[in-house]
């Protein structure tokens, strides 16, 4: 017996995700997107992952990246959340700060973390594509509260606990 997809994404609307910009550089200019699924792999070696639906137009652009971008966002950026899940429009247009990094991968500006990383392995895992990418180059951005998404709305999240070193 299986859930269908509207209950699990009832149910797994209780669950809180990060909300990070996934970016990408491709022939046809820069690409990115919203993504919750981002998530830490494996300390040694340094491996992250997230996935994308067959569906999501941003996964036809960059299916064949070599080099992404992992943009953890904070409080204040909820604006930019959107703006990168919002279809048809020019995500990489003003407002969006944003420069040429390692590999011509896009770095967004503001960020509280930034991550350069390298494709690794692209599993087909249901109706999405599970992308195992290795860190090659990671840093801490602005400090504040992080931002999540919880049923069905972004939200911010502050600690009240000390940032460990």
């Amino acid at each position: 017996m299986t859930v269908d997809a509207a209950t699990l994404r009832s149910v797994l609307r209780a669950h809180a995700s990060g909300v990070a910009v996934l970016t990408a550089p491709t022939p046809a200019g820069p690409a990115g997107v919203t993504i919750t699924s981002f998530t830490s792999l494996s300390a040694e070696p340094a491996l992250v992952s997230f996935a994308l639906a067959d569906s999501s137009s941003t996964w036809a652009r960059i299916k064949d990246a070599r080099w992404y971008g992992i943009h953890v966002l904070g409080a204040g950026q909820t604006d930019l959340a959107e703006r990168f899940a919002a279809r048809g429009t020019d995500r990489f247009a003003p407002p969006t700060r944003w420069t040429g990094g390692p590999h011509h991968v896009p770095l967004l500006e503001g960020c509280r973390a930034r991550l350069v990383c390298s494709r690794r392995d692209v599993i087909r895992a249901g109706d999405h594509h599970l992308v195992v990418a290795a860190v090659e180059h990671a840093e801490p951005g602005e400090p504040g509260a992080g931002l999540v998404h919880l049923q069905g709305a972004l939200r911010p999240v502050r600690s009240t606990v000390p940032a460990r070193p």
